[in-house]
């Protein structure tokens, strides 16, 4: 029996485990970074070990020290999540040399599979078909092309290739963030089937030959072929093609004696017909991101399976067919509307609505920090219910109550998703986001409502302002000397910049801007308006950033100050830092000539690497990081500065 498990992982699949491991009496170890020495996950393990160090290749990707510290905490066993260490043969076989128990399949069917060049082998062997381009003979009839990484997933490692010309380039990029991520820059590359469906079946296998096909789920909504949305069961699929993906998964288990929870991943075209076609992917030998989603269909938790399996025990008798849908969305901390930047900060608010249907699976609390060093993922938000329809009306309206401020996310896209006709309808597939991402990312607030948010805002911050005056506090918020002139205050969020105005009528606050909206009530942390007739209720928490909560979601925006510190103003031609990042490389050198579009500096930030370029012809004239550099969002990478005109007589 095991009485004590560390998870080598971090954020919200350590407190998943964790979880399991509470209702079952084991006692739980986490292992922890610099970065992560408040994370909510390490209060939630009964024992904590540091492992020095901010980067994954120095900390959760170190076997050796997650090992020590799982002998000196007294753990009996090592439960790897996902991600990091997960799918590392080598690590599983340190494990168990250790003399701990390893809560996985073996090193060898890690082997097998672990690598998606030699699972692909074997699938093929086994009459499974599959997708393979060779990238060394690759002709312009192969493209478009996948490039992947072989010993990993989320996204990491990915491209698409257009053209041969572009195949070189690409490789080496792939294969730079497949190094940085997985440790192993290995990839291939498959053709790219933009329109079809990804489609993963669920394996739980034991040691006496039992093996449980536990349905499927689409994963098809996918930003740079990494999972946005994913539900069980796969809607919209032939039964005739849902038995050929079951039937493919269980001879991928038969063909690697595997052992304990894993998924089978194919790319489908025209999963809906008789006819459609199934391609193996990959096999991940481990837990995945979406697992609830089959948990909450099934009545099942997966951890506690694997952790059964791993004690030797028999699965025992299949479990009954699943009942409902479940529909899961992943919250990402990055901005839709920047060319998905990730975000970095302090969540000065994380409140997701809980109840009937709901699950939340959260790295973060309030509070918490989302910093540069791991995967942008703050939290999977999951809705069950009797049909498709009513999880996805679930889902949608805990996200539109959620309160989160302090980082921008993708929950307006998500929102946006969700009250899609086509996904309704369940007309999906791997490229539908990119099709639809301008109507899905649309503003959720029109220019009319987000004014109403301002004065909102307004309104709540001149009352704060009263409440904690030092002096003076006997005096009517919004009183001017000269009443004709109402106060003004203006707001930015993003890009874009307003004012408001409102006035002191009488002791009752008014405004001047909107028409048909009345101030019924206003506190410091509450604005009650009348808008045309219908009463809106905002919630408002005042700081150096406004947080608004209303009848239309929330957002935050940034007070504007009268006066500006000319020390704030940069040089014309700076490049800078679109978020906080490490540099990995500088391509140019002070005084150099740049062209347009060449590459100045490369930054990684939450295992993705991007490239920053010249905007302009024109020379280096300041360069201010080097490789190894870390910088915060804002700060000056270089200057390009326009060259010098040569005089007149004088060119050559």
């Amino acid at each position: 029996m095991i009485s004590s498990i560390l998870v080598a992982n971090r954020g919200e699949i350590a407190r998943r485990v964790f979880r399991t491991c509470r209702s079952l009496g084991i006692d739980t170890v986490a292992v922890f970074s610099d970065a992560d020495v408040n994370a909510p996950f390490v209060a939630d393990a009964d024992r904590a070990v540091r492992l020095p160090g901010n980067a994954p290749s120095d900390t959760y990707l170190r076997g050796d020290l997650v090992i020590a510290a799982a002998k000196a905490a007294g753990a009996g066993a090592i439960h790897p999540g996902y991600g990091f260490l997960s799918e590392n043969a080598d690590f599983a076989r340190a494990v168990v040399a250790a003399g701990l128990i390893w809560i996985g399949p073996s090193p060898e069917t890690i082997d097998a599979m672990g690598s998606k060049i030699r699972a692909k082998e074997i699938m093929a062997a086994a009459g499974v078909p599959i997708l393979s381009v060779d990238a060394a003979t690759a002709s312009i009839q192969d493209f478009p092309l996948l490039v992947k990484a072989s010993a990993g997933g989320g996204g990491r490692g990915m491209r698409v290739v257009h053209g041969l010309e572009d195949l070189a380039g690409e490789l080496a990029k792939a294969e730079a963030e497949a190094a940085s991520a997985f440790g192993d820059g290995t990839v291939f590359v498959e053709p790219y089937l933009p329109t079809a469906r990804h489609i993963e079946v669920q394996v739980m296998a034991d040691a006496h030959g039992n093996c449980w096909i536990l349905g499927d789920r689409d994963c098809s909504i996918q930003r740079r072929h990494q999972k946005v949305v994913e539900e069980a069961p796969a809607p919209n699929v032939c039964e005739q093609v849902r038995k050929v993906l079951h039937e493919a998964a269980r001879a991928a288990v038969d063909a690697v004696g595997y052992l304990g929870a894993g998924t089978v991943e194919f790319l489908v075209a025209d999963a809906h017909l008789e006819t459609g076609k199934a391609y193996f992917l990959e096999m991940n030998t481990r837990l995945q991101v979406e697992h609830p989603v089959t948990e909450e269909i099934f009545g099942l938790d997966l951890v506690a399976l694997q952790i059964a399996v791993a004690e030797g025990k028999e699965l025992g008798r299949h479990p009954a067919p699943p009942v409902g849908h479940a529909v899961e969305v992943r919250l990402y901390a990055e901005d839709p509307a920047d060319n998905w930047q990730p975000q970095t900060g302090t969540v000065r608010t994380f409140e997701v609505p809980d109840g009937p249907g709901l699950r939340i699976d959260s790295a973060v609390e309030s509070g918490s920090e989302v910093g540069i060093h791991y995967d942008a993922m703050i939290a999977k938000v999951i809705a069950s219910g009797s049909n498709r329809e009513s999880a996805i009306r679930i889902l949608r309206g805990a996200l539109r109550r959620s309160k989160i401020h302090g980082v921008t996310t993708n929950i307006n896209l998500l929102i946006g998703i969700l009250a899609d006709e086509e996904f309704g309808a369940g007309r999906v597939h791997t490229a539908l986001l990119d099709e639809r991402l301008d109507q899905w990312s649309a503003p959720a607030i029109d220019e009319l409502t987000l004014r109403r948010y301002a004065l909102a805002a307004a309104l709540a911050q001149a009352k704060h302002a009263t409440d904690n005056a030092k002096v003076l506090g006997r005096i009517p918020t919004a009183f001017r000397n000269v009443p004709s002139q109402p106060r003004t205050r203006s707001y930015r969020r993003g890009t874009a910049e307003f004012t408001v105005s409102y006035a002191n009528d009488r002791d009752h606050l008014v405004q001047h801007d909107l028409e048909g909206v009345t101030v019924l009530d206003a506190t410091a942390s509450q604005v009650k308006l009348d808008n045309n007739g219908i009463v809106e209720t905002y919630g408002v928490t005042v700081g150096d950033h406004i947080d608004i909560d209303g009848p239309f979601g929330s957002l935050s925006l940034t007070p504007v100050p009268t006066f500006t510190d000319p020390a704030e103003n940069v040089a014309e031609g700076s490049l800078l830092a679109p978020m906080p990042a490490a540099v990995i490389s500088v391509a140019v050198e002070n005084g150099q000539h740049v062209s347009k579009g060449d590459v100045v500096v490369v930054l990684e930030a939450m295992k993705m690497q991007h490239t920053i370029t010249a905007p302009v012809d024109g020379l280096v004239s300041e360069l201010s990081v080097k490789p190894g550099t870390q910088v915060e969002s804002g700060a000056v990478l270089a200057v390009i500065a326009n060259e010098p005109a040569e005089p007149e007589g004088e060119q050559k």
